[in-house]
């Protein structure tokens, strides 16, 4: 584990980022309390697929209707609606 402080890691971010390459974990401090992390990458490496949960999904017909008291509490509706 490798700690540097915000300013030093400024100056030296390619070399940490070749750390964090290897394996190893950066510490981020500022005024030497640990502030952030810099670790491996662990996402997902495969890009997203379109359309990849149709006929999946089923969203109501009404979804986007707010029942009325709800409407009415937020001020949707005009008074007396």
């Amino acid at each position: 584990m490798i700690v540097r402080n915000i300013s030093q890691a400024k100056a030296e971010l390619s070399a940490l980022v070749q750390e964090v390459e290897k394996g190893n974990e950066v510490i981020l401090a500022r005024a030497g309390k640990p502030v952030a992390k810099l670790t491996m990458y662990a996402g997902s490496t495969k890009p997203r697929r379109p359309g990849a949960l149709a006929g999946k999904i089923h969203i109501a017909p009404d979804f986007d209707e707010l029942p009325a008291d709800i409407a009415a509490a937020m001020g949707a509706l005009e008074p007396g609606e």
